[in-house]
C-alpha cells in the first residue's frame, strides 16, 4: 500500500474509533438518564402513595370519632324524646334532632372533602414533577 492510501485508512480508522467512542458515551449517558429518570418515577409514586395513606389513616380516624359522636348524641335525643310529655313537645325536640344530626352531616361531609382534597393536591405534585421532567427529557433527545 501506498504511504497516501495507508494515511487515508489510518484516518478514516481514527474517525470511526471517535466517531464509536462517542456514540458509547451517548448510549452510557442515555442509559444512566434513562435509569435515574425510572428510580426517580419510583420515589414520585412512593412520595404519593405516602400521602395517601397518611389522608386514609386520618380520614378514617374522623370517620370513627364522627360514627361515635353521631351515636352518643342519638343515645342523648332518644333519652329525651322518651321523656316528652306531649306531642308537640315530641315534634319539636325530634325535628331539633334531625336538624342537628344533618347539619353535623354535612360539616363531617366538608371537613372529609377537604381531607381528600388536600391530600390529593399532596400526592399529586412529585408526580405532576415527574410528567414534567419527561417532558424536558424527551425534548432534550429530540434536539
Amino acid at each position: 500500500m501506498t504511504k497516501a492510501a495507508t494515511k487515508q485508512v489510518e484516518e478514516f480508522t481514527a474517525e470511526a474509533k471517535k466517531t464509536m467512542e462517542e456514540g458509547v458515551e451517548k448510549m452510557a449517558k442515555g442509559v444512566e438518564d434513562v435509569t435515574a429518570f425510572g428510580q426517580d418515577n419510583v420515589e414520585a409514586m412512593m412520595t404519593s402513595g405516602k400521602v395517601f395513606a397518611k389522608a386514609t389513616e386520618e380520614m378514617n380516624a374522623e370517620i370513627i370519632a364522627f360514627s361515635k359522636k353521631s351515636y352518643e348524641d342519638g343515645m342523648a335525643a332518644a333519652k329525651e324524646i322518651s321523656s316528652v310529655k306531649s306531642v308537640s313537645e315530641f315534634f319539636e325536640k325530634q325535628t331539633a334532632f334531625a336538624k342537628s344530626s344533618f347539619e353535623n352531616y354535612v360539616a363531617e361531609a366538608t371537613k372529609l372533602n377537604e381531607i381528600y382534597s388536600s391530600a390529593a393536591k399532596e400526592a399529586f405534585e412529585p408526580l405532576n414533577a415527574r410528567f414534567s421532567a419527561a417532558a424536558e427529557m424527551v425534548k432534550t433527545y429530540k434536539a
